[in-house]
């Protein structure tokens, strides 16, 4: 059995790509404004949001727990709409050797593909695929997605 794993989806949403893409790269810590019971906190450690190798803290929570992770941005892509963050420390450590998150915003006609990829290493074959942090992230884009349609 392998530790590596990747899981993918996709939610479509009604705002503009653009609009996505610009919270997830310039301004995540408004998530925390969006979806406070989701994700209480983003806060910036160090660099500046929007620029490759600024690290921000990330305060979320699955299944009625709290959890924290520092996330470097590894990579931004503005011709394709992408941004990759990869863990640094905190709890998603403790189950995974190594976490990246990837977030594309695709146009789709009037709408927007918001496309999630999770790359991985589990520690051990005892550590469960990351499916609920998918499922949460699916859910904390139709909620950024509600708001930026009212916005």
């Amino acid at each position: 059995m392998s530790l590596v794993g990747k899981l993918s989806a996709e939610v479509l949403v009604v705002a503009p790509h653009d609009k996505h893409h610009g919270v997830w790269v310039g301004r995540p810590h408004h998530i925390s404004n969006v979806s406070p019971s989701k994700m209480p906190k983003v806060v910036l450690h160090a660099g500046k949001w929007g620029t490759v190798g600024s690290v921000g803290g990330w305060h979320y929570v699955v299944d009625g727990k709290v959890y924290v992770t520092k996330g470097v941005v590894e990579a931004i892509n503005e011709e394709n709409k992408t941004i990759t963050y990869r863990a640094v420390e905190g709890d998603i450590l403790q189950e995974y050797k190594s976490f990246k998150v990837i977030i594309q915003s695709i146009p789709k006609g009037e709408a927007t593909w918001i496309h999630w990829t999770l790359e991985y290493e589990k520690l051990n074959k005892n550590i469960p695929h990351p499916i609920k942090l998918l499922e949460f992230v699916i859910h904390l884009s139709e909620e950024l997605d509600d708001h930026l349609v009212q916005a």
